[in-house]
């Protein structure tokens, strides 16, 4: 399963019928009553529907251990769980929520759905209510993924970024004790693999959001968007795709499938069949399951390599966001308020190494004492924002397809981009 997977189709489709939606394009529904819980809240009582987008097999079991938690302590709130796979999970709300039914009373929204859902009026405000509590231990970056137009729609959950993960023990087979901290020892290193241990060197992931790293690297970005221009056909730009083309046709990474590419880098790194792939820290549960991490030792995390300009690496996370037309608020804001205390997010951490948005949540001995979070932290510290706009969903997929095209050999990085470009002018019709 992808973890990210954006349809434009569908986006540009709900935005047209905006005006229809709960609530209009301003952000919907009044905001919500400050005191409107009783003065016990665990007398709270109702029925709400989570719609979760973990996977299921590695970081589910952590989420729905928390629903017991919070039944427990809530015993008049019943949650229903559904597990909606994150590549679904964007259409499927749009689609239910422009219905008016079907919708769940909380979902775990993307942080570029977040702010597309609230122009479209799906989403609840939740400045003044009990879900988002303690808002300035929230760290800046996830949360500002959380407002649209000042005010806030949602509660940061989690928040991620890309690292270069690595078979230390391939490395070292192929003279390297380190892992490569720039673009041209990174081929260096896949080369070196491949030649004298015979696994692949690097595994690419066909996704968009995996080109970032490289196109940050050399100075580039999709958008200026506090000037309002499409920088995506840049110089930089170019430069960062003709990197990508090259580590396929150098052989530093083998021509990965246009489909199922990121399950195929996942299965080949858990295998010991290529040594480094580009990846979050939603993937380490999954990765532990794999014959060579057994010796959990024996994966690496570092930064993301340094093209010319910089190592720079994409902000990603997921938000707690509630449905502007549930019949059941106050239970819902009670349940975003309790998964997304210090104390859930530590237990999230601590099992399954999912980043923290809450400061706080880092003095917490079970998020200190976890290597990987340690690891993954300065690398999130230096994470390159992205522009938490309504159009956020939609920069993916013409880039997606560029990266298909360009994989496939059926384009060049100069036509790719120009491409984009031009998708984007659809999108943009205002920017320069």
């Amino acid at each position: 399963m992808m973890r990210r997977a954006f349809s434009a189709a569908t986006i540009v489709a709900a935005l047209a019928l905006a005006v229809s939606a709960c609530g209009g394009g301003d952000g919907g529904s009044a905001a919500a009553p400050a005191g409107s819980a009783p003065s016990d809240p665990t007398k709270i009582k109702g029925e709400i529907t989570w719609w979760d987008t973990v996977r299921p097999d590695s970081e589910g079991p952590t989420f729905q251990a928390l629903i017991k938690e919070f039944q427990a302590k809530y015993p008049n709130i019943k949650v229903n769980y559904v597990n909606v796979p994150s590549d679904q999970a964007q259409n499927k709300f749009q689609t239910a929520a422009q219905a008016g039914s079907g919708a769940p009373d909380v979902i775990r929204s993307e942080v570029a759905w977040t702010s597309q859902f609230a122009s479209l009026g799906y989403l609840q405000p939740l400045d003044g209510t009990r879900a988002l509590e303690n808002e300035s231990d929230f760290l800046p970056s996830p949360l500002s993924s959380a407002k649209y137009n000042g005010k806030a729609y949602a509660v940061p959950q989690v928040t991620d970024t890309l690292a270069l993960l690595y078979n230390k023990r391939l490395l070292k087979e192929a003279g390297h004790e380190e892992a490569p901290k720039t673009v041209e020892e990174l081929k260096q290193t896949a080369l070196d693999v491949k030649k004298k241990t015979g696994a692949d060197g690097l595994a690419l992931n066909v996704d968009a959001y995996f080109l970032l790293p490289f196109m940050y690297g050399e100075g580039g970005d999709m958008l200026d968007a506090p000037n309002k221009k499409i920088t995506v056909n840049s110089p930089a730009n170019t430069k960062a795709m003709a990197t990508v083309d090259d580590l396929i046709k150098s052989g530093a990474a083998p021509k990965p499938a246009i489909q199922d590419s990121y399950a195929n880098a996942m299965t080949a790194l858990k295998e010991g069949k290529t040594a480094m792939i580009y990846n979050g820290p939603w993937s380490l549960a999954e990765v532990y399951q794999g014959k060579e991490f057994k010796d959990k030792e024996n994966l690496g995390i570092a930064p993301v390599p340094a093209g010319s300009v910089k190592a720079g690496a994409p902000t990603g996370g997921w938000n707690y966001a509630i449905y502007a037309g549930s019949k059941n608020l106050d239970a819902s804001y009670e349940f975003v308020r309790f998964m997304s205390t210090p104390e859930a997010q530590a237990k999230i951490a601590k099992e399954i190494s999912l980043l923290p948005t809450r400061a706080s949540a880092y003095d917490n001995p079970d998020v200190t004492g976890n290597k990987d979070v340690a690891a993954f932290k300065p690398i999130l510290d230096t994470a390159v924002p992205r522009p938490w706009i309504p159009e956020g969903g939609q920069l993916f997929q013409p880039l997606l397809e560029g990266y298909q095209a360009l994989v496939g050999g059926k384009t060049t990085p100069e036509e790719m981009l120009k491409t984009v470009d031009q998708k984007y002018r659809g999108i943009f019709k205002d920017w320069s």
